[in-house]
């Protein structure tokens, strides 16, 4: 067995905990009290990050035997201890990121699921809710949430990513950048909802028929274009993910979900599809989702996401505590099916390790990685890199911009690097 760390005592500090975050689950919001906790601060223009609130400290029993416990609550909430959040908040156009560097195996939790918003989160009733499909079809029809249900139902897991995921980290990299604002636009959820293949037949899709177009019912009307040899495979229509509806941010009541396609394809609270003979060129696939390359053109439709992966652990703010034995952790995927295998380098890039997979390898779903490590207290810089199954080979940086340029603006699945110091602080790996 590796040698671990010493551990350290709990202190005095550690037993103080706000009152205000240990009710700050559903109870204490269905009565009307504000959430609090610890939020990520980091500097954004696409959101507002709240100043963190001075708590009223209450005294966490030394002998949790000797005193009851608190009542339960309509929803559990999490330990006091335990604080991760969405960042930054207040976004109306933008994104807000997952906490990747906090979370543990490879589901997502519901309330932690990155969210790009186009123009806010729109608050639907779900009984005046319908999915139109029309067309180049037999049968035009609106769909009731409550039709849709009624199809037999599928659960899959599968990833979901901002086809932007990477931009901050790529544009302006900072030492001081955590997995969350690197690469926290990904996240990863069990979803259940009718195949749309199983709409398509129903309302009769005709021959002709090469695209459809997906409409959102948000104040954006987010469309866009995709072949309809997708709609017929893996699509999903789904209306819950982690065995409860989906959150308002992330589609309530209904969205599509396209497997292994850029996020912004899988249209949130759709409303409408139609389809057709050709693409339909929306803004949101002329103006926006176009990547520029380098010899003044550029990449469109490019739907399916690179194979990818990021260290979550150790990565900044964390820091190594003594010498010995540290897992080295993180999540891997990749568009075009599952991943193969995930190799990890501690002296940057110069050698490499094949990484242990610690859970299943599902198609189009994160997987976990790690690799024990001995750190002898010297600097080191930590990388990961996918290989998935159709031998595609995760770049380096350099690579990445000799293919892409300077310019790119989508897509960025290049290698992220940590540099750990002789002290133990561990940065993001700027220009690796």
């Amino acid at each position: 067995m590796p040698e671990l760390p010493p551990s350290k005592p709990d202190s005095d500090d550690d037993r103080a905990i706000s009152r205000r975050t240990l009710l700050s689950g559903a109870g204490a919001a269905a009565a009307g009290a504000v959430l609090a906790g610890v939020i990520p601060q980091f500097v954004s223009g696409q959101g507002i990050v709240a100043a963190p609130q001075t708590p009223s400290p209450i005294a966490i029993p030394v002998d949790p035997t000797a005193v009851p416990g608190i009542a339960s609550e309509a929803l559990s909430p999490r330990s006091p201890f335990e604080n991760p959040a969405l960042a930054p908040i207040g976004v109306t156009t933008g994104s807000t990121l997952t906490p990747l560097h906090e979370l543990s195996g490879t589901i997502t939790p519901s309330d932690l699921v990155f969210q790009r918003s186009h123009n806010g989160i729109a608050l639907i009733d779900p009984k005046k809710h319908s999915l139109m499909i029309h067309g180049l079809v037999d049968r035009p029809r609106a769909f009731s949430v409550g039709d849709l249900k009624r199809f037999p139902a599928i659960t899959r897991t599968y990833f979901i990513e901002c086809s932007g995921n990477g931009r901050a980290a790529f544009r302006g990299a900072k030492a001081e950048m955590t997995p969350q604002m690197v690469d926290g636009m990904t996240s990863n959820c069990e979803w259940t909802g009718v195949p749309l293949k199983t709409l398509f037949k129903e309302v009769g899709a005709q021959a002709p028929a090469r695209w459809f177009l997906a409409e959102g019912g948000d104040a954006s009307k987010l469309s866009r274009s995709i072949p309809m040899e997708k709609g017929m495979d893996d699509a999903l229509i789904a209306w819950a993910q982690n065995g409860e509806p989906l959150r308002p941010g992330n589609g309530y009541p209904i969205r599509l979900l396209l497997p292994g396609y850029e996020g912004n394809a899988s249209i949130k609270w759709v409303r409408r599809i139609e389809l057709g003979r050709e693409p339909w060129m929306f803004r949101d696939e002329t103006s926006k989702y176009t990547d520029p390359l380098l010899n003044d053109t550029a990449r469109q439709f490019s739907f399916v996401l690179d194979a990818k992966s990021i260290i979550t652990a150790p990565a900044y703010p964390s820091r190594l505590a003594a010498h010995g034995w540290w897992p080295i952790r993180g999540l891997a995927w990749t568009g075009r099916g599952k991943i193969d295998r995930v190799d990890v380098s501690t002296d940057g890039g110069t050698s490499w390790t094949q990484a242990e997979i610690t859970g299943p390898v599902l198609p189009f779903a994160h997987a976990r990685f790690q690799l024990m490590w001995k750190w002898d207290g010297q600097p080191a810089r930590l990388m990961s890199r996918v290989i998935d199954e159709t031998g595609y080979v995760q770049p380096t940086l350099a690579a990445f911009i000799k293919a892409r340029g300077i310019g790119t603006d989508y897509h960025f699945n290049y290698i992220r690097a940590w540099d750990v110091a002789a002290d133990g602080t561990v940065t993001f790996g700027v220009g690796a």
